[in-house]
């Protein structure tokens, strides 16, 4: 990648960025109070993948962004967005292994999430990861009435789990 690249929590400080990427990546996907109430609730943890804030200005270097509510024992992966300009380059790979990290070191046993039918890629991605499609959401996604691909993960908590997450060297 040849960059800098931080992964850390996202702050309600940094609202304005996050939004500004929700468009890019999502068309608008959630308001900012829907974010407001993310970024301080105790179940739901945000992440974001970092640049020098000179490579992406308008939105202060926060390249991505991905969220999951930890629900008993489950990480509802919730969003998982990169920048237009930073799609298919690994950023979306780092963020769903941090996401996967943080939940396996609060306890989650497991972890789901939806991706649009359309979006092969992002399939591929969780599927190199050890997710698989065990079904559908009809017209899950209300911008466009596209289904939701279902798609579960367990053995997070296995021994061998780190090894699994670790992205291959760049």
């Amino acid at each position: 990648m040849g960059l800098d690249i931080t992964i850390s929590p996202i702050s309600v400080d940094e609202i304005e960025s996050i939004l500004i990427l929700d468009r890019l990546c999502f068309g608008g996907l959630w308001s900012i109070d829907s974010y407001r109430r993310e970024l301080t609730n105790e179940n739901s943890h945000f992440l974001g993948v970092s640049v020098d804030k000179s490579i992406c200005p308008a939105t202060n270097g926060i390249i991505g962004f991905g969220c999951f509510w930890a629900i008993l024992d489950e990480a509802h992966i919730t969003l998982l967005g990169v920048h237009p300009q930073y799609q298919r380059q690994g950023f979306g790979q780092l963020l769903l292994c941090a996401l996967l990290d943080k939940a396996r070191s609060i306890g989650m046993a497991r972890a789901t999430l939806e991706a649009r039918a359309s979006n092969q890629g992002a399939i591929d991605l969780y599927q190199r990861y050890g997710f698989q499609t065990v079904g559908r959401r009809k017209k899950y996604y209300q911008d466009t009435g596209e289904d939701g691909v279902i798609m579960w993960r367990g053995g997070l908590q296995r021994p061998d789990f780190t090894h699994i997450i670790s992205p291959p060297p760049a």
